[in-house]
């Protein structure tokens, strides 16, 4: 047999088998369980469901001495020094803030635990109790996790709050639960100062920054207001022992971001947050104690996903380093020009994202190729075809030394955006596209994670596993976790379907938390406790599971609108799909009972349509003149329709009519949750004129 011969069958050889180990492979298993009728599946390696992973410890608490005395000397906690601070402004008038920041500087594990125990001896003397709760109320950074440690420390229940918060729903977190302690960064400090009067149980503020905010004398007759270092300071002059809780305790009240409302605080006990942060460390490829991973940390550390994931790292002995999703890379808007942003610093090789951020890489990935043009976009093209191709397992692409070949001429710069040594991408919060998946594995030459779980499960719940290449799928449950699908008879989703079981989503298992607090009725909703004693939690998505046992989410109980005429539509299924058109930056379909159609109210994107508008020699005055033009309306629709069409989508699934918006929707306008979930009764009654004249003749 002659080479060409060789060099022929050897890649089809390994396509086909492959193919077959993945379509034989079982990742999710039928289990039998108690509570309601239905179609429950476990993890295919673990018979009996995951606790914890190391003997011995039940608690958070444990977990982070355990590893802290383990790993004494290695780096754990690292944050950039600030060299300059600038103010530029920009053609609009508006002022900008532009850092230069340095490289990172770490605290060892045994450092780092020091901090904390000084920290939790230094609230004892403030005169804290273990029966009062504390608020961490920051964006995230090595204080946060310190002051989160210090508390564990004590038994102390530790309320998180998203820094976006806004006033009424921060009065809100704060009064129900009854925090006495507030530990938070200056500007988050100016935000308490400004609602002190609503504030109802607050005695000390402990700000995490030196400097205070102007505002702070006007409360310091009523609250004693106290910096980060000096409660260590003092904690430090007068140790006091440990107060170590029981795996039943309450770890944390975790308020949700708000997305339906005002936000609910979910009871979180030590053991539901470890046997999620247990279960994940089994299904991360590499994920061992002793490994030399890095892990960028730059989500809001107020989400169960952050939260679980630093605990992670650290349990394992790998290093944090701490960014912010306006410093992430090179050309964030916060890092100054010609300086470096976080990831091309840290040179991480994990880090955890929601589907905004990665959609977001995407867009500017392809701009940048876009506008290059010629020879440079007809090679990425080429590239990136190439090893789609391959990844889809087909055996004529790019395999072996062609793909080193892409990776050096092509993806290597991609890769640069992050680092460059990106191994593997946590998934969460919301559903991932599958054209982003397959962008960001090509490019960033990385698998992605895709999880599914919520607040109310720890993040508990699936998690795709590292050699499952299919795309919108969120893999089999974890090893903490039975999924169960029961049937809605009212949406047409049942267990007996065919091909595959669907219907509602339930998750059963240790990381199961305790309920809402203060709020039974609601609890008692969703909550559900069977004859075997195993807790359940009703989500409200649909979902369903493939032959290998891995779950696909395909709808959503809330999003469900009745038309006129009696059809149904899924708001969220159909955002999905739409907010793949090039000209998106964000959509929220609106749909009404009293009218046979549905429209939509569009947040666009600027570099697109500026490009668009450059090439059709379209003039305007600025972006907001450009998206009132009916040309760029009808441009923009016609692209929605297109990417409608390519997901099947029923006609009354696609919007209408449209508004275009020039403005994008932030956390800080009040319009999305600091996770980038739509607020839609917040939107609906912002945009309440535009959405009535969409629906005017």
């Amino acid at each position: 047999m002659n080479s060409y011969m060789v060099g022929l069958l050897v890649p089809l050889v390994f396509t086909l088998l492959v193919r077959n180990t993945k379509r034989g492979k079982k990742r999710g298993v039928p289990v039998d369980v108690g509570g309601e009728p239905g179609y429950a599946i476990r993890n295919s390696r673990f018979p009996s469901l995951v606790k914890s992973a190391w003997e011995g410890i039940s608690t958070l608490a444990e977990l982070f001495e355990y590893t802290c005395k383990k790993h004494s000397d290695k780096p754990l906690l690292g944050t950039r020094t600030v060299i300059a601070r600038e103010t530029e402004v920009t053609a609009d008038g508006r002022s900008l803030e532009k850092l230069h920041l340095g490289e990172y500087e770490w605290l060892t594990y045994g450092k780092t635990f020091e901090s904390v125990c000084s920290f939790a001896s230094g609230l004892v003397q403030l005169g804290h109790s273990r029966n009062e709760r504390a608020a961490i109320f920051a964006d995230t950074r090595e204080e946060w996790f310190i002051a989160l440690q210090a508390c564990f420390r004590r038994n102390i229940t530790v309320v998180t709050i998203y820094a976006s918060l806004g006033e009424e729903a921060l009065a809100h977190s704060l009064n129900e639960t009854e925090v006495t302690t507030v530990i938070c960064g200056q500007k988050e400090m100016k935000k308490l100062v400004d609602i002190s009067g609503q504030l109802d149980t607050v005695k000390r503020i402990i700000c995490m920054d030196d400097e205070y905010p102007s505002n702070a004398s006007l409360v310091e007759s009523r609250w004693t207001v106290t910096s980060f270092a000096s409660v260590e300071k003092l904690g430090r002059e007068n140790p006091a022992d440990a107060d170590l809780p029981l795996s039943t305790d309450v770890a944390v009240i975790m308020y949700t971001s708000g997305s339906t409302g005002m936000p609910k605080g979910v009871v979180m006990t030590h053991g539901n947050v470890l046997a999620t942060v247990s279960a994940v460390m089994t299904i991360v490829p590499g994920l061992v104690t002793g490994s030399k991973d890095v892990y960028l940390a730059y989500l809001p550390l107020a989400h169960i996903l952050e939260l679980a994931a630093e605990n992670i790292i650290a349990a394992i002995g790998c290093r944090i380093g701490y960014g912010s999703p306006l410093t992430l890379t090179d050309t964030s808007n916060k890092i100054k020009s010609g300086t470096k942003g976080d990831a091309s610093v840290l040179a991480p090789t994990l880090m955890a994202a929601v589907p905004a951020i990665l959609d977001r890489v995407r867009d500017g990935v392809r701009k940048k190729v876009d506008a290059k043009g010629g020879l440079s976009k007809k090679l990425f093209n080429l590239a990136y075809n190439r090893r789609l191709s391959a990844i889809n397992g087909s055996w004529f692409g790019a395999w072996g030394p062609e793909m080193i070949l892409w990776d050096l001429l092509v993806f290597r710069k991609v890769r640069a955006i992050l680092g460059g040594r990106i191994r593997f991408i946590l998934s969460g919060g919301a559903p991932l596209s599958g054209d982003t998946q397959r962008f960001i594995n090509i490019c960033l030459g990385a698998p992605i994670g895709q999880g599914y779980g919520l607040t109310e499960t720890c993040a508990g719940g699936t998690f795709t596993e590292y050699d499952d290449t299919s795309v919108g799928r969120v893999g089999p449950p974890l090893p903490c976790s039975y999924i169960k699908l029961i049937d809605w008879p009212e949406g047409g989703y049942r267990i007996n379907d065919d091909p595959m079981p669907r219907g509602e989503i339930v998750v059963g298992g240790p990381n199961v938390t305790v309920g809402y607090f203060k709020n039974e009725e609601k609890t008692n909703e969703v909550y559900k406790v069977d004859e075997k004693g195993m807790r359940w939690f009703y989500s409200g998505d649909i979902g369903q599971f493939h032959e290998d046992g891995c779950l696909q989410i395909i709808d959503r109980k809330k999003d469900i609108v009745k038309l006129q005429h009696g059809e149904y539509v899924s708001l969220g299924k159909v955002e999905a799909v739409l907010i793949a058109s090039p000209y998106v930056d964000n959509i929220m379909l609106h749909a009404d009972p009293f009218h046979s159609y549905c429209v939509a109210l569009v947040v666009a994107s600027e570099p697109a349509l500026r490009d668009w508008a450059l090439k059709q020699g379209i003039s305007f005055s600025d972006f907001s003149d450009l998206c009132r033009k009916e040309e760029t309306i009808k441009e923009v629709h016609r692209s929605l329709v297109e990417e409608a069409k390519k997901a099947r989508l029923e006609k009354f699934e696609i919007p209408a009519k449209i508004k275009l918006l020039s403005e994008p929707w932030t956390p800080e306008s009040g319009l999305v949750t600091a996770a980038l979930k739509l607020k839609r009764e917040v939107i609906r009654k912002t945009f309440s004129e535009d959405l009535a004249k969409l629906y005017s003749p």
